[in-house]
């Protein structure tokens, strides 16, 4: 790498990790010149820094075109989802867990849109127009379903769709049995939850009197991961005009923490609790 190093590229040992998940090249056409490990900098540059694709830093040495097709590509073909899946395994396998997780958290998380369009919509609660990012986590706080939808969709609601798309592949978790959620998801997504699905909703409620915030039971951990997002800065605001896009973003921010934390990099998990 003829550059100066940016503080969100991969060293060798992080790019190790990644590259056996990559599409190899074609067997037919021209000999692929562009370098993966400068495409995923990239990309993790915009993450992070939450510059435009546009103003990409010419160092990279990959035009920013090039850049967004392959996150492009690699989103719609499923490659950032198979290899956050193949990290997330190999981070849970390091921290002495199964494969799979006996219990998970459901939360929620309002965002503003920038100008571009797309799908958005009023959060009266939070008084932000925008997206609502639900996701569904571990004990270790690691992704495993993303549903963006419209800030005005009401938890319980949101939270059905994500649990549908869990139900559609209950099979991958033949070891969950509980999952953990705030007040907002209780009544009538509890009821359709005892009645399909193989696993139990269990609503973790304030406590008596409480005020501001308290670090609640179970429900800590998916707050936990809303707040690594913190961190990238193309996070804080939902860019993205596809929402496809936007769900693709968390996954890479996701990945990028992995492969510090499997290789014991200097950066600490933003919140991890020791």
């Amino acid at each position: 790498m003829d550059r100066k190093r940016y503080s969100s590229d991969l060293t060798d040992a992080q790019w190790a990790l990644i590259a056996p998940h990559l599409p190899p090249p074609f067997d037919i056409g021209c000999p692929r010149k562009t370098d993966l490990r400068e495409v995923c900098n990239a990309i993790f540059y915009v993450t992070r820094e939450g510059c435009r694709w546009r103003s990409l830093p010419h160092d990279f040495g990959v035009p920013w075109q090039t850049v967004y097709e392959y996150f492009s590509q690699w989103n719609a073909n499923g490659t950032i989802k198979a290899m956050h899946a193949a990290l997330r395994g190999a981070v849970r396998q390091a921290a002495g867990k199964e494969p799979t997780p006996s219990a998970a958290a459901l939360d929620s998380q309002s965002v503003k849109t920038s100008q571009k369009g797309g799908d958005r919509g009023f959060d009266a609660g939070k008084q932000i127009k925008g997206r609502k990012r639900f996701i569904l986590v571990d004990t270790l706080g690691l992704i495993w379903l993303v549903k963006i939808l419209t800030a005005d969709t009401q938890e319980r609601d949101g939270g059905r769709k994500l649990l549908e798309c869990l139900q559609a592949i209950k099979e991958r978790f033949p070891r969950l049995t509980i999952i953990w959620a705030d007040g907002g998801y209780a009544g009538k997504l509890e009821e359709w939850v005892r009645a399909t699905c193989t696993w139990a909703l269990e609503i973790v409620r304030k406590l008596t009197g409480q005020k501001g915030f308290v670090l609640l039971p179970h429900r800590w951990q998916v707050e936990r991961t809303n707040s690594w997002f913190g961190i990238y800065r193309r996070l804080d605001k939902d860019y993205e005009v596809k929402v496809a896009h936007s769900e693709a973003m968390l996954y890479w921010a996701m990945t990028h923490l992995m492969v510090r934390r499997l290789t014991g990099g200097q950066e600490r998990w933003y919140g991890q609790v020791t």
